[in-house]
């Protein structure tokens, strides 16, 4: 059983099957950590509204006191309240910056936390992730899957410097 324990938090179309979090899952594992994925079934009745609170719902169970950072991807970064409440570390894959609810969880977070996200989303927010913190990784033209126009490489290449970052990230916080 590893030291740290690290909760992967899906999207709403982007389970944690998908390549962000396999290769996070990865990076995390092979830095020691044991990686918790949460999965779940985005009810079709779940209003704009109800959203945060659903998340919260869904993702306060599986933490425990070994919980060591949270890892949330677009709807997951609802989670960041709970990131808030508990002191945790946090790597948020393409959050919702263009919510308030989540630009105002985050902003009362008093651990470090990563902000990954693309220019070409229309739910990042640039000014607002530099103003919330130095962890920061934005992609040029990259969507919200962080997928890039162009040759299929440079996704790649930007999922690439996706891992990097939250090595880098994950090297600050812990002894590796």
């Amino acid at each position: 059983m590893a030291d740290r324990r690290a909760v992967l938090i899906p999207g709403i179309g982007y389970d944690t099957r998908g390549p962000l979090f396999a290769y996070t899952g990865e990076s995390l594992r092979r830095s020691g950590f044991d990686v918790h994925e949460i999965t779940w079934q985005v009810p079709a009745e779940l209003t704009a509204e109800q959203r945060g609170a659903w998340v919260v719902e869904q993702v306060a169970p599986t933490l425990d006191e070994r919980t060591d950072l949270l890892v949330g991807k677009s709807l997951g970064s609802f989670a960041a309240s709970l990131a808030a409440d508990r002191e945790l570390p946090a790597i948020w894959l393409t959050p919702l910056l263009h919510l308030p609810e989540v630009v105002a969880a985050l902003e009362r977070a008093t651990a470090p936390f990563l902000l990954v996200g693309g220019t070409a989303d229309r739910s990042w927010d640039a000014a607002a992730a530099r103003r919330l913190t130095p962890h920061l990784l934005e992609i040029p033209d990259a969507d919200h899957s962080l997928l890039v126009p162009g040759p299929l490489v440079a996704s790649a290449e930007a999922l690439g410097r996706v891992c990097m970052a939250v090595d880098a990230f994950v090297h600050i916080n812990w002894t590796v």
